[in-house]
């Protein structure tokens, strides 16, 4: 069960008219933040990221379905946790201990700063320089005249220390 303040978070991100992923993107963080204070651990950082969108999908956001090149199960989970935000059905306590009990045995490594570093690098590169430079522009027009600011003095820092 996602926390309070995350729902509401999510819930203050679609009134915003944010997309999906976006309102998902709370659950996910979450999920990261159970990692590392050790609730349980997760294989990859794939896993962890998977296990937010689960939930985000049991929570109600309408998330569109995994691409087509992923497993049939994962797809099938997808769709299963996307029926059951929309039914509200208590979760049976015997499989909440179970999945807890198996996350639990996970190694917490999927959580660092250079897991998700690397997996977000990863992502970008599968999707090729347009899409990069088309989510940039995005940023750019979202970000607002202070945004740009701050992410111009954050680059001008790095070129420097590199």
């Amino acid at each position: 069960m996602p926390e309070k303040r995350t729902l509401e978070r999510a819930r203050d991100a679609k009134r915003e008219g944010k997309s999906p992923t976006s309102q998902a993107g709370e659950f996910v963080r979450e999920e990261m933040h159970h990692i590392r204070e050790g609730k349980h651990g997760a294989r990859s950082t794939k896993q962890a990221i998977a296990i937010g969108l689960s939930k985000a999908r049991r929570a109600g956001v309408k998330l569109g379905s995994p691409p087509k090149g992923s497993a049939k199960r994962t797809r099938e989970s997808a769709r299963s946790a996307s029926r059951a935000g929309r039914q509200h059905r208590k979760a049976s306590p015997r499989r909440s201990r179970a999945t807890l009990r198996a996350l639990k045995r996970e190694p917490r490594g999927a959580a660092t700063h250079q897991a998700l570093a690397r997996q977000t690098r990863q992502a970008a590169r599968r999707r090729g320089p347009a899409a990069r430079r088309a989510a940039a522009r995005k940023a750019v027009e979202t970000k607002g005249r202070e945004g740009r600011r701050r992410a111009a003095q954050k680059a001008a820092a790095t070129r420097k220390a590199a």
